[in-house]
């Protein structure tokens, strides 16, 4: 079954959220991983709800609120706050196991994945 999910790799965010569109059902209840060629790591889970989290490698745990815009998803109100305070990123049709490339805010190369379960 083709989904469409996040391209997201933060390394660092809307206002109210949004009923939640087709494009990312199957994100829900989903985890996509950003890798970096160093090995760091980064899991965003994205809930229906409009809320999201994210959990680094290092330890770091981050919330926002995400949203779609036209045919990307944004994330506002980054907690703790960073220098970003909103980042968005294109929808990309992706399976569970596949991976595509992609950018994190700060333009550093990462590898996405999304993997079946949280």
């Amino acid at each position: 079954m083709r989904l469409k999910t996040l391209a997201f790799a933060l390394a660092a965010c809307c206002a109210a959220a949004l009923p939640a569109r087709a494009e990312m059902e199957n994100a829900f209840g989903n985890t996509v991983i950003s890798h970096y060629p160093d090995g760091a790591w980064v899991k965003h889970w994205f809930d229906r709800d409009g809320s999201y989290r994210a959990a680094f490698s290092d330890g770091r745990r981050l919330t926002a609120r995400w949203v779609i815009e036209g045919e990307r998803v944004c994330l506002n109100g980054i907690r703790p706050r960073m220098l970003l305070s909103r980042f968005c990123t294109a929808l990309v049709e992706a399976n569970v196991g596949q991976t595509w490339p992609g950018r994190d805010p700060l333009g550093r190369r990462v590898r996405n994945e999304l993997v079946a379960g949280r």
